[in-house]
């Protein structure tokens, strides 16, 4: 037998040409745009955002809106999401070496979305604002040892948007509004990589340039089984994006409002991480093929640096409001998404190596929302909206790090003014989506295993918010 004095780096050049680096390669693979930077429009469904100019959280769903302020005003909101992501099999497909795994349980993880806003008048003509908030973000968790621990396991997005903005009232009809967005973005990513497939590739192709006997693949797969590696991908950045929007008072009852949010380029930098395994107790004639392997594909399944070049989507907004009457007013929203700039997400190592490049497919999406309020005297208000937004994922390219598809917004809230310099405001909204069928092994299935079923997905919202006017 010729593998207790095999040369290991003829086996380490066989192996890297194999790609069991990463489960972890959908990164940033689904729409994760948050709507929620308010409660006000929340109660909404946020139609009518870039012209209602309500309050504050103005400066993010149209700056020119801060024309409509004569006094300095604060808000502070907080969103409670909670959501709902199930998968029900149908069909999947274990990985090579390893058993199917169960279903993954509940893998939605609620989270509170802040927002704050500064509105400062500055004389007739100029107003400047400020906020932050949080405009991307998600987190699933599948269950240890699930269907698709080889594709992800916990997906973790975290922003943080600081948005300085300045108004300009060019005369009582038309008001312009720009804005500068500094935005950084955190973000985790663990699964299972297929550390007995990866042995098992090797092994077949030592087998093949005659460093192990063919007799002694067989044995040696079967001797591995079961084996995972830990795969852990986290990174960050900053990065400069603008916004502008104009508003129209067409009558002092109604009004359209148009807004564009630019898109942002990150250059993500971070790190991969692999817990390999040990390898279990072999008997003597299969030994030392184990102990010139494990190092080979311990070398691929390395732990290192990682880039990542990623362009958020622009965001463009249209937007009509009407008071038809003392007791009630309308609005009306469309939006469009250009997430077609996420076409594939590639992961390089800093020795200039491709650690993983993932077809996405994003398409771009619209979203259409309407909604009313009904005012109760001067103390009191009542909102309703419902929304359509499309997903960007495509049914072949859907992925469990956030299985999305279509989504339906039923919403409601209610104001309550406590007086003339404080309101406060609570909204609710319930989400429910399409259908979303899964057919995907990554491009593997001998390395992912098979994801064939279902997702069951639906949001829960909840917010506050308190508004002060000085």
């Amino acid at each position: 037998m010729q593998s207790a004095s095999m040369p290991r780096k003829k086996v380490a050049q066989a192996v890297a040409a194999l790609v069991f680096a990463l489960g972890a390669q959908q990164a940033f693979g689904s729409a994760f745009a948050l709507q929620e930077q308010s409660v006000s429009g929340l109660g909404n469904a946020y139609a009518g955002g870039a012209a209602a100019a309500e309050d504050a959280s103005t400066i993010w769903s149209n700056p020119a809106g801060m024309a409509n302020f004569s006094t300095i005003q604060i808000v502070a909101a907080v969103n409670g999401i909670f959501p709902s992501a199930k998968f029900s099999n149908d069909g999947s497909i274990p990985a090579m070496s390893q058993p199917l795994g169960n279903e993954g349980g509940e893998a939605g993880k609620g989270a509170a979305v802040p927002a704050m806003y500064l509105l400062v008048p500055i004389n007739k003509q100029f107003a400047f604002g400020l906020g932050v908030g949080v405009p991307f973000g998600l987190e699933t968790n599948w269950d240890d040892g699930w269907i698709g621990r080889y594709h992800a396991l916990r997906s973790k997005v975290e922003t943080l948007n600081i948005n300085p903005a300045l108004s300009w009232r060019i005369n009582d009809q038309f008001s312009v509004g720009v804005g500068v967005d500094y935005q950084r973005i955190k973000a985790t990513f663990t699964s299972n990589a297929n550390y007995s497939a990866a042995l098992a590739q090797a092994a077949q192709t030592a087998a093949a340039g005659g460093l192990i006997p063919p007799t002694a693949v067989g044995p040696f797969v079967a001797a591995t089984k079961g084996l995972d590696s830990d795969v852990s991908v986290t990174g960050d950045d900053w990065a400069w994006g603008w916004n502008l929007g104009f508003l129209w008072n067409v009558t002092p009852s109604t009004r359209i409002g148009g807004h564009y949010r630019s898109s942002i380029k990150y250059g993500v930098a971070g790190n991969v991480n692999f817990g390999n395994p040990a390898m279990p107790a072999l008997p003597p004639s299969l030994a030392p093929i184990g102990a010139a392997l494990a190092p080979a594909v311990n070398n691929v399944l390395s732990s290192g640096g990682v880039t990542s070049d990623i362009e958020m989507p622009s965001i463009s907004n249209l937007s009509v409001y009407s008071r038809l009457n003392p007791s009630w007013e309308v609005m009306a929203d469309i939006q469009f998404t250009d997430w077609s700039k996420i076409e594939y997400l590639t992961f390089t190592r800093t020795t200039g190596s491709v650690l993983s490049s993932t077809y996405e497919n994003f398409r771009d999406t619209w979203r259409a929302s309407v909604g009313a309020s009904y005012f109760m005297g001067d103390k009191w208000k009542f909102r309703g909206g419902f929304a359509f937004d499309q997903s960007p994922v495509r049914d072949a390219e859907r992925t469990p790090r956030l299985p999305d598809s279509d989504r339906y917004w039923l919403s409601g809230g209610v104001q309550y003014a406590w007086s003339k310099q404080m309101k406060f405001d609570v909204g609710l909204t319930y989400i429910w989506t399409s259908s979303a069928p899964t057919d995907n092994n990554a491009g593997s299935t001998a390395q992912y295993g098979l994801i064939k079923g279902g997702y069951d997905t639906s949001v829960f919202i909840v917010g506050g918010q308190m508004t002060y006017s000085f």
